[in-house]
């Protein structure tokens, strides 16, 4: 069987159209220690300040204390099967956590999934963990007090709802 030149072309255009690669860029860094659910990474010289860090077994944690050749980073959740060695790789979002009225009476950990064992939290919007607060002119006064139910905090630190 002869293929001319014209039909070899189309063969290869209609792989090429069909052959789904996709490049992606992340940076990546490697444990260097893990202590008391602080994990010290280098390799990530790209890392922001407050940025989530995926860590294996879908563990994130947060990029606190950047350094010259390395990370230190929060762990949030469990860190007990972290080991020295393993692959960390950037995500390029600050940590961020759901927010809005699905998440009354719920209790959250630190990423904002339910732990209450009372299903998914489904919460439509997320916001970061760290913006600047509204001015004290644009803020609603403090308008009543709030009781924690510890008369020892009650009593020793002032709380108040507004």
């Amino acid at each position: 069987m002869q293929l001319n030149p014209s039909e070899i072309s189309e063969l290869l255009k209609s792989r090429i159209e069909k052959l789904g690669i996709g490049a992606e860029i992340r940076t990546e860094g490697t444990v260097v220690s893990v202590t008391d659910g602080i994990c010290r990474v280098h390799g990530l010289n790209d890392a922001m300040q407050g940025e989530m860090l995926e860590f294996p077994r879908d563990t994130y944690g947060l990029a606190l204390n950047l350094e010259r050749d390395s990370v230190g980073a929060v762990i949030l959740g469990e860190y007990t099967h972290l080991t020295e060695g393993d692959t960390v790789k950037c995500t390029g979002r600050i940590l961020e956590v759901p927010i809005g009225p699905e998440l009354i009476g719920r209790v959250v950990d630190a990423l904002g999934h339910p732990i209450d064992g009372k299903g998914p939290i489904n919460a439509g919007q997320t916001d970061v963990i760290e913006k600047v607060a509204p001015g004290v002119i644009w803020r609603q006064s403090v308008s009543q007090p709030v009781q924690t139910g510890l008369k020892s905090i009650d009593s020793m630190v002032p709380i108040g709802r507004g």
